[in-house]
């Protein structure tokens, strides 16, 4: 079965940070999880690189615009690896396949007979490129993202008929409830069409970095219904040779942020529905991070947890499990190195490396190394039982976090098992050798399975551990706990801390 995800892409006006690290790891989590099961998975990520933040940026800066585009969608390249992020294809909307695929959705979009000639006036943000209704402005006439002031800007430009979408919206957020998650995501988008929906600029007629109108080439298509087309764009030059569209679209789910809930539940939608295309089977709306103390995050205020600095003191692993166990998926969350620091040290070092040690340890100190060839503890097995599958109910939900902290229960359960049966205790009696067998088996299988389920979330250790374990088997069907046969003969090889303790 197909599962096609995606990540928003990322704005090249700028620099990557912890919001754009912090997408494309929930992101890549829900794309591995999928893989284990087996799932088809095709996961996008990339960068957006018209419009006129960019063009500004680029004057400020004194360089053409495609010059800022290639040096900052080459950082952002750079990152996915830095992350561990697992995406097979890498979009730029500078690419002339996806400017072609976008100039011939639109102009099917035009002839379905939803576009029209007109004049727009209205309230302007430059760096969200998004004209706002009245609804959206904040106190003192500003934008309630960027707290600058807005624009009164007026143009003579091509509009998108969005008001012959209502109704037909409407539908479907009343016939598919899942469409936007979690909920309150969905309660926003409600709220927003119930307010009705007016027709919105599809180009702009005094910008020329951008796609340019098939049927008005003095104009440019607005930034956002070329961005919001490489999901669909993508698919027809990702694979070369290929076009894929017909085996991944329409996509499984889509994963932005909050402050982009209005162009990919309201927009985009209505964008297919007039080209004829089938729309999303979900759209995923995560929260924003905040500074410990609450506050925004900002480098003023010297509150910025830096990702890059984090990678380089504790590894990606690091960064990757506290974002996803700090911050519920879909929430509003605070992050700060203080927090970090904790859940490297209780969690990591603590409760999964040094189980991950010692259990190792004792099966070399007292087994040479081989794991006893035992059937498993019944009451620890019992534990286990339900645990890949009440996981994945939750993956279907995207609750990865909720999942993260299911897994870590059991990651705990090993350490008080181990405290209770006393496996060093064990080994001083011989006539308590089946026991210790018995014991070390379970250690064993319990973090073994564990480490399957934790692929998603800590990669590049979860494979360190498994093929000291002896068992680099990663799929789902692996993190099944083994009852009632004896366990495989296995030979485990020492391993250096995965978390070693920082100062």
């Amino acid at each position: 079965m197909s599962f096609y995800i995606t990540t928003a892409i990322a704005y090249v006006n700028g620099e990557p940070h912890l919001g754009h690290a912090y997408e494309e790891i929930g992101t890549d989590v829900i794309a591995r999880h999928m893989r284990q099961r087996g799932e088809d998975v095709f996961f996008l990520t990339g960068t957006d690189e018209h419009g006129e933040p960019v063009a500004d940026a680029a004057k400020a800066q004194g360089i053409e615009p495609q010059e800022l585009a290639d040096r900052n969608a080459a950082r952002f390249k750079a990152l996915m690896p830095q992350l561990e992020i697992s995406n097979d294809f890498f979009i730029r909307t500078t690419d002339p396949e996806h400017k072609l695929a976008v100039q011939k959705f639109l102009q099917t979009v035009h002839d379905n007979g939803y576009v029209y000639k007109g004049i727009y006036e209205g309230w302007y943000c430059p760096r969200c490129a998004d004209f706002k209704t009245e609804s959206e402005i904040a106190p003192g006439n500003r934008c309630p993202i960027h707290e600058i002031e807005l624009t009164r800007e007026r143009e003579e430009n091509w509009f998108f008929q969005l008001s012959a979408f209502q109704e037909r919206l409407e539908q479907l957020y009343a016939d598919r409830p899942d469409f936007v998650m979690p909920q309150r995501a969905m309660n926003e988008a409600q709220a927003f069409v119930a307010q009705g929906l007016q027709d919105i600029s599809l180009s702009r007629a005094n910008l020329s970095w951008g796609v340019s109108v098939p049927w008005d080439p003095e104009q440019v298509f607005y930034v956002w219904f070329d961005a919001l087309l490489n999901y669909y764009t993508a698919l027809s030059y990702a694979r070369p040779g290929e076009d894929l569209t017909d085996h991944y679209w329409p996509a499984s789910l889509h994963v932005i942020g909050k402050d982009i809930l209005k162009f990919h539940t309201i927009f985009w939608p209505a964008m297919l529905m007039a080209a004829g295309v089938l729309v999303p089977d979900h759209v995923f709306v995560h929260g924003f991070l905040l500074a410990e103390d609450g506050r925004k995050m900002s480098k003023s205020l010297g509150n910025v947890l830096d990702p890059f600095a984090v990678m380089d003191e504790y590894g990606t692993d690091a960064l990757r499990f506290y974002l996803s166990r700090e911050v519920q998926f879909g929430n509003d969350g605070n992050v700060g190195v203080n927090g970090l620091k904790a859940r490297y040290d209780s969690e990591l070092a603590n409760d999964y490396g040094n189980l991950a040690s010692r259990t190792i340890a004792m099966i070399a100190r007292y087994r040479d190394g081989a794991v006893p060839a035992a059937v498993t503890d019944p009451i620890l097995a019992e534990d286990f039982a339900r645990l890949p599958n009440e996981v994945a109910a939750l993956f279907d939900q995207f609750a990865s976090s909720q999942a993260l902290e299911l897994i870590w229960q059991r990651v705990r359960r090993l350490n008080r098992y181990a405290e209770e049966r006393q496996p060093w205790q064990l080994a001083k009696d011989p006539d308590q050798a089946q026991q210790l067998d018995q014991v070390l088996a379970s250690l064993y299988e319990g973090v073994r399975a564990v480490s399957v389920l934790l692929t998603p979330y800590i990669p590049e250790s979860v494979g360190k551990l498994l093929d000291a374990l002896g068992a680099p088997d990663t799929s789902f069907a692996a993190a099944t706990f083994t009852t009632g046969t004896p366990l495989a003969a296995v030979t485990v090889e020492s391993l250096p801390p995965l978390f070693p303790k920082r100062d």
